[in-house]
């Protein structure tokens, strides 16, 4: 046996913290154990180990802290990130019904474009896209997610988003095929023939974004001069979980949003605990602000939400198991224009496309769409990299970006890539509270 290549150890609270990020599982050692641990990998050899304390050896097998000689661990990343970047039994389609937005906030990295909106014809061959799509593949295709993004997606419920989810929505349903949808919305604009509609055609997740609390948030995001949006936007959220459509709120963070945010989750105080059951919290540095918001910050605010009765996710660093939508071959983002997309965290314009959809239903890809599902592991610091089979080299946007150079998304500190783990332990302990 040999020690794994992706063991990184830690201290924490008088303890000797590991971590294998291939297994992602931890242990806490204890002083004799950890020497154990150090002294038989200092001698490149177990065997000693398994007979003083073979529940020890046995326990770091297990956990994926000893691997056998012959192991190809990089191969085993690769394996694992090929299986989920090439799942047959789920295509996720991403639509912007419109590339305009009723808010236009300072931080958003989209080009607004006033008069955009998915005409009839484009809103036929999406529909034909899908059909085909299915069709197709029904012999292994299990589930259909259908997204929206933009632009605010609801500025075109009606003439895009209803005609559009209606037949999908029929289309699955006829073949056995789970359908299910989701929306990134400001939320602004829901209302009840729009939860109506989301409840009859399986639209049952909202992502909806909160700039800090009242104040702060209505000077970001408001409808006019003295006239916010938080209120009307947290009463329709909370007509979403009435109707027991999930809701994530996500709450962007910055040295202006930290000092109040408490006062959002007081907000929701009222929700009975099966209304709380549909709602999560996501708390996220603004990226322009990234180094001026820590860790212990975003740490602490999500202690506080949890405190309070309320899911929150965790942050958890892992963009293997969680990999980006981008980087699935059964994925496709159709633009209101019939331009195709992978990344939705860039400008949608021509020269980012990597596709058009056809008059036929069909799309059409270019060199762009293939060298994106080719770019992987092609970055020699990541393949000795200890985080690999969490971090993944970023994204394949990231790999794309970078083509040609050596480069690490975490710039090369190691004691960046510590507190990763670090701060993915402290998560988890906050889960299983």
């Amino acid at each position: 046996m040999k020690a794994s290549k992706y063991n990184m150890f830690f201290d924490y609270e008088n303890q000797k913290i590991g971590f294998n990020s291939y297994s992602r599982e931890y242990m806490a050692l204890d002083d004799s154990l950890y020497l154990m641990y150090e002294s038989s990998l200092k001698r490149s050899e177990f065997e000693s180990l398994q007979s003083v304390h073979p529940t020890f050896f046995d326990f770091l097998v297990e956990k994926g802290f000893l691997v056998d000689e012959a192991d190809d661990e990089l191969q085993k990343v690769k394996d694992l990130v090929y299986f989920i970047d090439q799942d047959e039994s789920m295509f996720q389609l991403h639509i912007n019904p419109t590339m305009n937005c009723n808010f236009k906030c300072w931080y958003c990295y989209e080009t607004h474009i006033k008069d955009s909106k998915m005409d009839i014809s484009t809103v036929e061959n999406t529909v034909r896209f899908v059909r085909d799509i299915v069709n197709s593949r029904k012999d292994n295709l299990k589930y259909f997610s259908l997204d929206w993004f933009g632009g605010e997606p609801l500025l075109y419920y009606r003439k895009v988003i209803l005609p559009i989810l209606e037949e999908i929505h029929k289309i699955c349903t006829s073949l056995g095929i789970k359908m299910t949808s989701g929306m990134t919305t400001n939320g602004l604009l829901i209302n009840s023939d729009v939860i109506q509609t989301a409840k009859r055609f399986n639209l049952l997740f909202f992502q909806i974004t909160l700039d800090g609390h009242r104040d702060r948030h209505d000077v970001v995001r408001f409808v006019s001069e003295g006239r916010g949006s938080y209120d009307a936007i947290i009463s329709n959220i909370k007509s979403l979980l009435y109707n027991g459509i999930k809701v994530l709120i996500r709450i962007n963070c910055s040295p202006e949003t930290l000092p109040d945010l408490e006062r959002i989750a007081e907000d929701f105080t009222d929700l009975t605990a099966e209304n709380r059951e549909f709602i999560e919290f996501d708390l996220h540095k603004v990226w322009q602000d990234n180094y001026n918001v820590s860790d212990d910050d975003l740490y602490n605010i999500r202690w506080y939400f949890r405190e309070q009765g309320f899911n929150v996710t965790t942050g958890s660093h892992d963009h293997v198991m969680n990999s980006c939508y981008g980087d699935h071959k059964n994925h496709a983002t159709i633009n209101y224009n019939g331009e195709v997309f992978k990344c939705t965290a860039r400008d949608f314009t021509t020269s980012n496309s990597e596709g058009n959809l056809t008059q036929s239903g069909e799309i059409i890809w270019n060199d762009k769409y293939t060298k994106r599902l080719e770019s992987k592991f092609k970055n020699e610091p990541c393949l000795d990299c200890v985080i690999l089979p969490i971090c993944n080299g970023g994204c394949s946007q990231q790999a794309l970006e970078n083509e040609g150079v050596d480069y690490c998304v975490n710039d090369f500190d190691e004691s960046k890539k510590r507190m990763i783990v670090i701060n993915r332990f402290k998560e988890s302990l906050l889960e299983n509270l």
